[in-house]
Formats: C-alpha cells, sequence, structure tokens
C-alpha cells in the first residue's frame, strides 16, 4: 500500500507503549516512540514529520506544555494530550497552546482512537480537504493514507502517495511546480522538475484508466498540476 499513517506517542512509560502500540497497529497506524520531550521535538523537526501526535505532559526532560508549545512552532498536524492531570487549568492551557484534544489517564482505548481519528478529519478540513475524495473509480482516503482503485487497494510508495495527496488536497487548484517539489522532496529539490514529471507519470499509470489522457491528475502546462473530482 501507500505506508501507513504514522502516530508519533511522545511518553516515559514504557507499559503505554507496550499498551498503545498494538491498538494503534491494529487501527492502521505507524507508531512511533520517543520517551522525552527533547526526542519527540527531534522527531517533529524531521521532514518526514509524523501524520499525528500522542503527547503526555509528565515528561522526564521538558514539562509537556513546553513541549506542546515548541511542537506548535514546527508541527501543523493534530496533537492530542494524554495526561495523568486532571486539573481544569491544565486543560485550558494545552489547548490554548494549540492541543486539538485532551484525553486523560486512566483512559478507554477506543475513545482515544476516535478522538485520534476526528481530530486528523478536522486538521484536513482546516485546510480545505476532505478527509475521504471519491473521483470517479477512485476513493483516496487521506486520513487511513489508503487509495483504492475500483474497489481494490493501489499500492504505492511513500513518495507516490505524499504527492497525489498534497495535489488532492489542493481541492481543485493548481500547485505550481516549484511548490510541489519544496513539499515533497524539499527546498534543495525545488528545481528538480524531471522527479515531479517522473512520479506524476507513475501516478497516472497507477490511477488512470487512460494515463496519456489524465482525468484527474491534470497537467497546467508551464505551471503544474491539480486534481480534477467529478463536480469540478
Amino acid at each position: 500500500m501507500s505506508g501507513r499513517p504514522r502516530v508519533l506517542v511522545i511518553d516515559d512509560e514504557p507499559q503505554i507503549h507496550r499498551f498503545l502500540t498494538p491498538a494503534l497497529e491494529a487501527e492502521g497506524f505507524e507508531p512511533l516512540r520517543a520517551l522525552t520531550g527533547a526526542a519527540g521535538l527531534a522527531e517533529l523537526a524531521h521532514r518526514t514529520a509524523p501524520d499525528a501526535v500522542i503527547l503526555d505532559l509528565g515528561l522526564p526532560d521538558l514539562d509537556g506544555q513546553e513541549v506542546l508549545v515548541k511542537a506548535r512552532a514546527i508541527y501543523a498536524g493534530p496533537i492530542l494530550i494524554l495526561s495523568a492531570r486532571d486539573r481544569e487549568t491544565e486543560k485550558i492551557t494545552a489547548l490554548d497552546n494549540g492541543a486539538d484534544d485532551y484525553v486523560e489517564k486512566p483512559f478507554s482505548v477506543g475513545e482515544l482512537l476516535a478522538r485520534l481519528r476526528v481530530a486528523m478529519r478536522n486538521k484536513l478540513k482546516a485546510v480545505g480537504a476532505e478527509p475521504l475524495v471519491r473521483a470517479g473509480e477512485l476513493e483516496i482516503d487521506l486520513v487511513k493514507r489508503r487509495v483504492l482503485r475500483a474497489g481494490e487497494p493501489v499500492r504505492l510508495s511513500p513518495r507516490e502517495y505524499d504527492l497525489l495527496a498534497e495535489v488532492v488536497k489542493g481541492g481543485g487548484r493548481v500547485l505550481t511546480q516549484r511548490q510541489l517539489l519544496t513539499k515533497i522532496w524539499g527546498p534543495a529539490n525545488a528545481d528538480d522538475v524531471q522527479y515531479l514529471r517522473t512520479y506524476m507519470a507513475q501516478l497516472r499509470q497507477k490511477l488512470e484508466p487512460d494515463h496519456a489522457n489524465p482525468r484527474h491528475l491534470v497537467t497546467e502546462p508551464g505551471v503544474g498540476y491539480r486534481f480534477i473530482g467529478d463536480d469540478d
């Protein structure tokens, strides 16, 4: 497939990771582990940042509220607080600092996963993207990172999926070659147009019935690409 959505769990309690890891995997996520605030922030600063974060406030090196503020400065994805701190002021502070939700320990794993899915859908909608896009025989689930064609799973590389998701999230708008290259390959590759052409050709071969005359992944000559849905 195209790679599972990655969820970073920042918590110093090994038992929390032992509990959450199989639950996240069963839900289709790829769990990532950080035992300190510094390690979590380093993971978020990486170019291939996770799709969502679960953050404990009681960390050994940094206060979780401080980690949250620093995380929000570099990361726009959903952040859920998971904490034994049940004071109302802590919850208010966390939400004011940019958390998307707050779950108290002890917690129900079913509720936590449901809140995680809601936060991921809300983040997509906040940037004008629909979490589930259907166009012709394509179905693209931006939360689960799943692509179907005529009801059958399509195997995409992580880079192919990232390019597809970026164009789909454009909502019919033209995304320039430079925008896509910078977002997917990084600023150092902003002028490497051949990368983009190669990966777009691969996507069309996998997703378009007539990849020589694409219906959904459309080229705007000399500018970039856009995704055309059924209603566009």
